[in-house]
Formats: structure tokens, C-alpha cells, sequence
């Protein structure tokens, strides 16, 4: 008597299919992870670049409309509105506290007081708006050696470590150089 043996096919995958799967995935995930990150840090600096330039313009409309020529000596400030509106002088969430972290920078924003300058329209009393500002925005993850500040004179400058102890509340700081 002969007996026939029927073979079937085999269903799905064998181990060394799926080994060679997630091998090729690790692959392709270690040469774009460097990409990825690099894109992700151009896309934080681009962001603190136009954040810097927000704080800027808020503090201008803040010295000719409702201080008497004087900044506001920190974000705060630049967050309250003017009597009888409604609308901050600056928004998109850096005025929640005076040190403010947003897409990976931390923003601040100092004046030294000036003992003379008149009570703002947002509610400053008199001798607490500054005669200049710096605004600082220093990157929270390590990987990104981009820091930026700004003050009264309008320029934004960059460095490779934080302009926060060097920069003047009006002119170049002694380092770092003009972002275009």
C-alpha cells in the first residue's frame, strides 16, 4: 500500500523574514534620525528668531504707545492690555510667566528700572518701566548651539553660548554676531 503525503503551503512570515524586516528598518531609521534632528533644530531656531523679533516690536509699541518712550521691564507686562482694550501687546503664549519656555528656547525679557520714567497704560507705576531691555532666548536641549538676544537697539544677535551675562540694555554686546 502507498500512501501519498500532501504538502501544503506555508502561511506567513519565517523568523528570518521578520529579522531582515527590522534590520532594514533600524537601517533606514539611523540615516534619518541625524536628518530629523538637525530639521527639528532649524525649525526651534526659526521659531525663536521670529519670537525675538515679536518681543521687539511689542516692546516699541509698548515705549510709543503707553509708556511715555520707556520699555516694560519684563513679559509680564507685554501680556497685560492697555485700558480699554483687550488686546496684549504681546501674545503666543510668552507672556504666561517672566522666564518663558516655547519650542525648545527659554525666553526672558530684563530692564533696570528708571526711577523717573511716568506709569504705563497697562498698569506700571511710575519708576518701574526701563530706559532699555534685553530679551534672551536660550535653547533648552543641548544638541542646539544657537542663543539669541535682542534689546533696545533692534538688532538681534546670535552666539554659540548664551548672551544672558554680556548684553548691554542698548547696543552690540562685546560677542556674537547680527542675525540678517
Amino acid at each position: 500500500m502507498h500512501r501519498s503525503v500532501k504538502l501544503t503551503k506555508a502561511q506567513g512570515f519565517a523568523l528570518i523574514d521578520l529579522l531582515f524586516v527590522c534590520g532594514i528598518i533600524g537601517i533606514l531609521a539611523g540615516v534619518a534620525l541625524p536628518s530629523m534632528l538637525k530639521a527639528k533644530q532649524s525649525a526651534s531656531s526659526a521659531s525663536a528668531i521670529g519670537s525675538m523679533r515679536s518681543i521687539n516690536s511689542a516692546q516699541l509699541t509698548f515705549a510709543l504707545t503707553c509708556s511715555g518712550g520707556f520699555y516694560a521691564p519684563n513679559l509680564t507686562t507685554l501680556g497685560y492690555p492697555p485700558a480699554g482694550s483687550r488686546e496684549s501687546f504681546l501674545g503666543g503664549g510668552l507672556t504666561a510667566s517672566d522666564s518663558v519656555t516655547k519650542s525648545g528656547y527659554a525666553y526672558t525679557v530684563e530692564g533696570t528700572p528708571f526711577a523717573t520714567a511716568p506709569a504705563s497704560c497697562n498698569g506700571l507705576a511710575v519708576g518701574e518701566a526701563t530706559q532699555g531691555f534685553i530679551a534672551i532666548a536660550d535653547p533648552t536641549e543641548p544638541t542646539n548651539s544657537r542663543f539669541f538676544a535682542i534689546n533696545a537697539s533692534g538688532s538681534l544677535y546670535e552666539h554659540s553660548a548664551s548672551l544672558y551675562s554680556v548684553m548691554p540694555e542698548l547696543g552690540p554686546p562685546p560677542v556674537g554676531h547680527v542675525v540678517r
